[in-house]
């Protein structure tokens, strides 16, 4: 009997949401819209008839009529409650919060929309079964490791974030679960991100990678897909209190992504110890974790799920080394990189001593 009213309590919460909106002029909010999926993401509601507002600390300014872009605090509620009232019919929400920040709004987002998209990631699921579905053990339900559980490590916040939304007493809702993508500035190698990779090959100098990733298999898609992925999912009825893995089906080890970028920017890399690796990077937890529980797992995504439900198949999908190729050569030669000198010192001192 409690299941029975508490799916008739759902029912009626969802409904309710969804009756004050309608399908015509339809408007999406995109909370930190300017990031490596965003970019994507954007111009492609746009391109389906959505009026975008995206609210990011970034300043944008926008040559399409259907995309507006706003400098503002997005975690202010006071400023997210009076934006609210345009009422918009999908918010896809890529901030990051506390579990804390995210206890204290996720009302007023679900409440002020007929669609939430919450912005997980695939570094939730457990490393131990191959291929990864969306039935796939979490870490956060399974780990024995006691001081990694006490953490608010990426992996975890989102995983807790999830559980909010799963015991909520909302069904509109849908959880994605992107696994890493590539894009414009975005470009990961093993821990590694473009401020290292990129600018490192660009200037001729070789890059430090842990030796037992090399021959490690991971999942890397390319953020255009990843935002037609997104947008089918919207005002769909099949994706409702739904998650989904957002990942090509593609894996590629470490070791073959990195000849990628030797082939297609000229990068040098040097295989090291992984103690030396996390040294380099200066052996942060977090940086520990992400080696340890995701970029050392064997990361092979089944996506059928959403495939079945955007109606998209695989060979629509871009290959990842034609992808890298396409965002690479794209690159302004006059880029200028967020700074990682530290990791470059210390990765020039660990080449000096290995006579490199």
């Amino acid at each position: 009997m409690k299941q029975e009213q508490q799916n008739s309590q759902d029912e009626t919460s969802s409904n309710f949401v969804v009756s004050n909106f309608n399908s015509n002029g339809r408007k999406a909010l995109v909370l930190g819209g300017t990031g490596a999926m965003g970019l994507y993401l954007v111009p492609e509601l746009a391109s389906q008839g959505y009026e975008v507002r995206v609210v990011s600390w970034n300043n944008v300014v926008s040559d399409n009529p259907r995309i507006s872009y706003v400098k503002a605090d997005a975690k202010n509620n006071e400023y997210l409650k009076e934006l609210l009232k345009e009422k918009f019919d999908v918010i896809i929400d890529f901030m990051l919060y506390s579990t804390e920040e995210f206890k204290a709004r996720y009302d007023i987002l679900l409440q002020n929309t007929a669609h939430y998209i919450f912005l997980s990631s695939y570094r939730i699921y457990d490393g131990s079964e191959i291929p990864i579905t969306e039935n796939t053990s979490r870490l956060l339900d399974v780990s024995k490791d006691k001081d990694f559980l006490a953490t608010e490590d990426y992996s975890l916040y989102k995983a807790r974030q999830e559980d909010i939304l799963q015991n909520s007493k909302y069904n509109n809702w849908t959880i994605v679960r992107p696994a890493i993508t590539y894009s414009k500035y975005r470009f990961q190698l093993v821990t590694l991100e473009a401020p290292v990779v990129v600018a490192r090959a660009l200037k001729g100098l070789p890059v430090v990678l842990p030796g037992e990733a090399l021959s490690v298999q991971a999942t890397m898609s390319w953020a255009g897909d990843v935002a037609r992925m997104f947008s089918r999912l919207l005002l769909n009825p099949a994706a409702w209190r739904e998650c989904f893995t957002l990942a090509t089906a593609e894996h590629r080890t470490w070791g073959e992504i990195a000849e990628y970028y030797r082939e297609i920017i000229g990068l040098k890399y040097v295989a090291a110890d992984t103690v030396d690796y996390l040294n380099i990077i200066n052996n942060a937890p977090w940086a520990r974790y992400q080696l340890a529980y995701d970029r050392l797992f064997q990361r092979v995504v089944d996506n059928s799920k959403v495939l079945r439900v955007t109606g998209l198949k695989q060979a629509d999908f871009m290959p990842l080394r034609r992808g890298l190729e396409k965002e690479l050569s794209a690159l302004p030669r006059d880029t200028v990189w967020p700074d990682a000198g530290a990791v470059w010192e210390r990765m020039d001192d660990y080449l000096k001593g290995r006579g490199n």
